[in-house]
């Protein structure tokens, strides 16, 4: 495919091509994928400007790296501009950020009437107690629990200083914290508040997704 006949793309970099205040994570990851996908732009017409993508794949998808926070206003345009748009994040630089625990499946329907708490401990409490007020909290020993297996691949987390933004995002975010393995920030819907978690993937088959052929 080529990228220069898709509407709205009009141009796209020559390999070693960088930008000032683009950091070796930024170049690193870039390098991953064919110089065609790298720094692909795009007008918008609507707004008379232009939008720079650090990879668009042949496939459509936008991945965007970034290494410092943004505010809300530059993310929902991102968002709302690319419409098939990935987040990589570059975790070394989150402040009080602690993976802590395996967690269960938490789309197994066995824990429908359930929500997880919002601790550092992993505990759960039943929905019809949170509805009458109760505060009942299980750890995953409890008869109820105990036959649920952990997963190896789904996590909770701590972030006692979270960039909150990133919570609104709409678009997958992964997190990049160094080494073979990614995490993917993700939510499960409760009453007592969305309880965020995170999926471990590997950097390789994360990559390999977006090499279309």
């Amino acid at each position: 495919m080529n990228l220069n006949q898709e509407p709205g793309v009009v141009a796209s970099s020559k390999t070693g091509r960088f930008y000032p205040g683009e950091t070796p994570w930024h170049r690193n990851w870039k390098n991953a994928f064919p110089p065609s996908f790298r720094e692909v732009t795009f007008h918008d017409h609507g707004r008379d400007d232009l939008h720079r993508a650090d990879i668009h794949t042949s496939c459509g998808t936008t991945l965007e790296f970034q290494n410092s926070p943004i505010g809300l206003a530059e993310l929902e345009s991102r968002e709302a501009f690319y419409p098939k748009l990935i987040w990589v994040l570059n975790g070394k630089k989150f402040k009080g950020f602690r993976i802590l625990k395996h967690l269960p499946d938490v789309d197994d329907p066995r824990l429908r009437d359930y929500e997880f708490c919002h601790s550092d401990h992993l505990s759960m409490i039943r929905k019809t107690d949170l509805l009458q007020g109760k505060a009942r909290v299980l750890n995953f020993h409890h008869p109820e629990l105990h036959s649920l297996a952990l997963t190896s691949h789904y996590y909770s987390f701590c972030w006692k200083q979270p960039h909150r933004v990133w919570y609104q995002a709409k678009a997958p975010i992964i997190v990049d914290f160094g080494g073979h393995f990614l995490y993917q920030l993700k939510q499960r819907t409760q009453l007592s508040g969305h309880y965020p978690y995170l999926h471990m993937i590997t950097r390789k088959s994360f990559v390999e997704r977006f090499i279309c052929v």
